[in-house]
């Protein structure tokens, strides 16, 4: 298949803003091809993406690898989660507009041109990555989370080690203990289980989708083990609602500090104020600032340019 994303588009740092962490088990990167196993009724299918084309002409090619390849099923699977996990209908004009008039804004976005804000395949995955996440590393979460997949996820093919992401389906029989061997703590792995039971016939996310920002926010604050930052996180990489910036994540905070060169942290109440100028697409800039600290750690090289066909 093919599909044209909105330009510009680069696959290569919309992947990174997907991946976060070089160890990341369910996003694979070679340097040209994204790779992720996805769920197709009982089976595994391994869907392939190879940008051809600039970053202003961007064409995509999608291959998919497995015994279910072929079924309709499997296509339509492919093509959604090409379109949800890399953004490819979101216009960056407006956030273009915004970090053009602003001279603090306008080289990162400049350096960072074509990375598209990617939501996860669904509700479940995403608050599974923020609980995953709660009080530990980001290298430790995305460890959890990979754990996770090997347990329960569809497995592409057998000894092939590559597995989906699971569905809140998928847990619905789990025993935390089998979490815990795994490294989840046992507080986390019953609030994991707690969430795949509220989101597993999928109605609760149906319901969410219709919600302004406010009462999703609220709704997310409903589950239990969500605070503050899960929810803010899950509006922004579940529901794709720009106007998220997960203020409450220290780490966001952290790095908006050190990218602004800021004497002092910043505080969730002064970072409200400081990103108001970005409104309506604040939450663009956190994915901005994630590529800014892949950078930084030499995990990336955005480079000057595209990467070429």
């Amino acid at each position: 298949m093919l599909l044209r994303p909105r330009p510009p588009f680069r696959l290569d740092l919309t992947v990174w803003a997907l991946r976060r962490q070089p160890h990341n088990a369910v996003d694979r990167w070679d340097g040209r091809s994204w790779r992720r196993v996805l769920a197709v009724g009982e089976a595994g299918v391994e869907l392939q993406v190879r940008q051809h084309g600039c970053a202003e002409s961007p064409l995509l090619e999608l291959r998919l690898r497995g015994p279910a390849a072929r079924l309709p099923a499997a296509r339509e699977a492919a093509r959604t989660a090409a379109e949800r996990l890399l953004g490819l209908d979101c216009d960056m004009t407006a956030f273009e507009r915004i970090a053009s008039a602003d001279p603090r804004l306008a080289p990162l976005a400049a350096r960072y041109r074509g990375v598209h804000p990617q939501r996860f395949l669904d509700l479940f995955e995403t608050l599974a990555n923020a609980v995953a996440c709660q009080q530990v590393s980001l290298n430790v979460g995305i460890a959890l989370l990979g754990r996770l997949c090997r347990r329960y996820g569809r497995r592409l093919e057998a000894g092939s080690g590559c597995h989906a992401f699971p569905r809140a389906q998928d847990l619905l029989a789990a025993d935390p203990q089998d979490l815990r061997r795994d490294g989840w703590s046992l507080r986390k792995a019953r609030y994991l289980l707690d969430i795949a039971a509220a989101l597993a016939d999928g109605s609760w996310e149906r319901r969410l989708r219709q919600a302004d920002d406010a009462q999703a926010l609220q709704a997310l604050l409903s589950l239990r083990g969500i605070g503050r930052w899960s929810a803010q996180y899950a509006l922004l990489r579940g529901l794709g609602r720009h106007r998220s910036f997960p203020v409450d994540d220290a780490g966001a905070r952290k790095y908006l500090t050190l990218w602004l060169g800021l004497p002092a942290a910043l505080d969730p109440p002064a970072t409200e104020a400081l990103i108001e100028p970005w409104q309506p697409c604040a939450g663009l800039v956190y994915f901005h600032l994630l590529l800014w600290r892949l950078e930084r750690s030499a995990a990336i090289d955005a480079g000057p340019t595209a990467p070429a066909a």
